[in-house]
Parts: structure tokens; C-alpha cells; sequence
């Protein structure tokens, strides 16, 4: 791997979500929108809820999205020919995948910031300290490689960006459900164990309540690790394997 040609790539990715409104808006604006509309819902006191207790799902979910953003972009590449000719061109394949995967850690980094500073007007009141607030961000960029994993497995199976679209519900609807702002009941909660989106919640509310050496964020921190690594490298593998034709 090249670190000058990655740079290059890099550069390439994110100039893209830029010139493009509507990457722009699935990537930066979504993410606003949702914790504007969340923040009129859940900061009245009549719904039971405050903003304490569903932003960390927030930024779980904001992250989860990414497995469309993915999908889409790939399949794209794919059928748009830019694949093929990347490999005709210096640059390698692991080249282009770790831009992808650094332009998305960054792309989440943005995310957590929108919606930290746009959840704080509608009663967010995090109690972590600097440390916590590092390892929020940490946290959230180790479990956007689950995200860009489940996204190029996506984009294997796909056929054209309207499918990878359709097909990437699949993974983010069982996290959404199960894991991030929806309450997991005592009937539900035996199947969220199964979700990454299960303990970035559950380690990003103890780490905004500024609780360090609550269980969940060593707990939170390991699964999401080991099950990211996983799912990145084997979405990684497909994709160069049965993907990229």
C-alpha cells in the first residue's frame, strides 16, 4: 500500500461528496435532519424521554446509514467502469479500499459533530469530560468499518444502486430496531446482543453520563472491535472477489 496514492484517492473521495448535493445530504444532512426532528419529539417532557437517552442512538444510527451510502457508491463505481480502471492504473486495490474506509472515518467524525452540537438546544447534557469524549469518537469510527463492511457486502450482491438501496435495509433496519434510539424490551433484547449498534449505544450512554468504568464501554468497545474487524474484512474479500466485475 502506497500512503501517497491513498492520499491521493483520499482527496478524490471527498471532493466527490462535496461537487455531489446528493451524497452531501445522505452523508452530513441526514444525520442534522434526523437529530432536529428527534429533538422536537423527544425533548418534550410529555414523551417520557429526553435527549440524554436517545442521542447516543443518534449517533449509532447515523453511522448505520453508511452501510447505504456505500453500497451505493460502489455499485456505482462499479457499473460506471471506474473500477476496472483503477485497476489498470498504479494504484492497488488495498490503495482504494483503505481511502474508502479513511474518507468514511472522517465522513463519521463530521456526523458526531453535527449531531452532538445540534442535539445540545434540545436538552442534551453529556457528563463526559475530554477522555470521554475522545473515546466517543473512537468508538464511532471503529464501528463505521462494521458500516463500510456491511456496505460493500451490499454492493457484491447488487446489481445497480436502486438494489444496493433496497438490499442495505436489510442490515440497517435490524440495527435501527434493535440498537439504537428504539427501547429494547426484555423480549427483544436476547436479539440485540446480536447487533454492533447494541453496544455503541450502550457505550455511548455510559460514556456521556460520564461513566468511564461502567462495564458497557469496556464491553462495548471489545465487541465492536473484534465484530468490525470481521465484517470489514470479510465485506473486503467479497467485494474484490465477486464485486468488483
Amino acid at each position: 500500500m502506497n500512503f501517497k496514492r491513498v492520499i491521493a484517492l483520499l482527496k478524490m473521495e471527498l471532493l466527490k461528496i462535496v461537487r455531489e448535493p446528493a451524497f452531501l445530504f445522505l452523508m452530513l444532512l441526514f444525520p442534522a435532519i434526523l437529530t432536529i426532528m428527534f429533538g422536537f419529539i423527544f425533548g418534550d417532557p410529555e414523551f417520557g424521554m429526553s435527549m440524554n437517552t436517545v442521542a447516543p442512538g443518534i449517533f449509532g444510527y447515523a453511522c448505520i446509514f453508511i452501510i447505504m451510502i456505500v453500497a451505493q457508491s460502489f455499485t456505482d463505481m462499479r457499473d460506471q467502469g471506474l473500477l476496472k480502471r483503477l485497476n489498470t492504473s498504479p494504484m492497488t486495490s488495498a490503495d482504494f479500499m483503505a481511502s474508502e474506509i479513511i474518507s468514511n472515518m472522517i465522513l463519521v467524525v463530521f456526523q458526531v459533530i453535527i449531531v452532538y452540537l445540534l442535539a445540545l438546544p434540545f436538552g442534551f447534557n453529556p457528563k463526559a469530560n475530554i477522555l470521554g469524549m475522545l473515546l466517543a469518537f473512537i468508538l464511532m469510527m471503529i464501528f463505521s468499518l462494521s458500516s463500510v463492511g456491511l456496505g460493500l457486502i451490499t454492493a457484491t450482491i447488487s446489481k445497480s444502486s436502486g438494489t444496493a438501496t433496497g438490499i442495505s435495509f436489510i442490515f440497517i433496519l435490524p440495527q435501527m430496531f434493535l440498537g439504537t434510539f428504539i427501547p429494547v424490551t426484555a423480549t427483544t433484547e436476547p436479539i440485540a446482543m446480536f447487533m454492533p449498534s447494541y453496544y455503541a449505544t450502550k457505550a455511548l450512554s455510559a460514556i456521556f453520563s460520564g461513566d468511564l468504568a461502567n462495564s458497557w464501554v469496556a464491553t462495548g468497545f471489545t465487541f465492536i472491535t473484534i465484530v468490525s474487524l470481521l465484517i470489514i474484512t470479510i465485506g473486503v474479500f467479497l467485494f474484490k472477489k465477486y464485486g468488483n466485475k
